[in-house]
């Protein structure tokens, strides 16, 4: 599975008259874009983190849709479900362009968001694959994600689309151990370490040379130092990546104002425990959390 083709990018697709007709605050003026960021949790914020200095004036409305998290573990018709959902929820506060910062999403339901939504879409696969085609010499590369992402062979599929080779490995235990803020615990460094001695003697056994991993859960940027203890190989962020990839199709139509605009906004929706929501996200974002509001997307 591949991720297809967003709506075409326009000045009329993203600009004043977009924003004047969308979201309850219809009418009034800003300078950048209105950016929606989806995840089903808080790993979504480390690709939030990213933009949030890349568009001046731009204006983010994240979902955390935390009710209903881990998607991993759902069927692909019932994350389908959901992330239409909350695609749906962002246009409604006035999104213009909707940035899918969550890997079981974007390996299972762009599709369905895309049709759903009159909006250009962007998933976090693309991006990594196009950065570790640059990356890699041999042609070979690794990926670990959720147990869902590597069910799916998104990234294995997108590889294969640029002539790469892709081993993929499910990682389940790295999500819990990064949500119980135990980054730089020994024991999280001890499983990162299993894990990748794996997926190594997997590739040899394989006859692979790969010498670029890609890190393909939004959770596993904050385990990047350890991992690149761990590993010789080149560490790709598909996080990174995803917020480079959308300052660039934004300045591709002229939708990114010049730093007069401002420093960029944000406001945060969850659709369980704002408290909890608060206190993990400002471990991903990297500083503390302003308001988050609650909001029930049903079931």
């Amino acid at each position: 599975m591949t991720e297809p083709s967003s709506p075409a990018i326009s000045p009329t697709t993203l600009g004043p008259s977009t924003l004047d007709r969308n979201g309850p605050d219809r009418g009034a003026s800003h300078s950048g874009p209105r950016i929606g960021v989806f995840d089903s949790g808080f790993g979504g914020l480390t690709v939030l983190k990213t933009l949030l200095p890349s568009i001046p004036g731009a204006q983010y409305i994240y979902l955390g849709d935390t009710a209903r998290l881990p998607y991993g573990s759902k069927s692909q018709a019932t994350i389908a479900r959901y992330a239409v959902s909350s695609a749906r929820f962002l246009l409604d506060q006035g999104a213009e362009f909707l940035v899918i910062a969550c890997n079981t999403a974007s390996a299972l339901a762009l599709e369905d968001i895309r049709a759903a939504v009159p909006v250009p879409v962007l998933g976090v696969i693309e991006p990594g694959v196009s950065q570790a085609k640059k990356t890699s010499r041999s042609g070979d590369i690794l990926v670990i994600g959720t147990d869902a992402t590597v069910q799916s062979h998104a990234y294995r599929t997108a590889s294969r689309n640029l002539g790469l080779n892709a081993l993929e490995k499910a990682c389940p235990l790295l999500v819990p151990l990064v949500e119980e803020g135990w980054v730089g615990h020994p024991v999280t460094a001890e499983v990162v370490r299993i894990y990748l001695s794996e997926l190594a003697a997997e590739a040899s056994a394989a006859g692979l040379s790969p010498d670029t991993l890609v890190l393909g859960c939004t959770h596993y940027p904050l385990l990047r130092p350890v991992i690149e203890k761990t590993v010789p190989w080149n560490v790709v962020d598909a996080a990174e990546m995803t917020a480079l990839e959308t300052r660039r199709q934004l300045a591709a139509v002229g939708a990114v104002p010049d730093a007069s605009a401002g420093p960029a906004t944000s406001r945060f929706f969850a659709t369980d425990s704002v408290a909890k929501f608060r206190r993990l996200g400002a471990a991903f974002l990297g500083q503390p959390m302003g308001e988050v509001e609650l909001v029930d997307l049903g079931g």
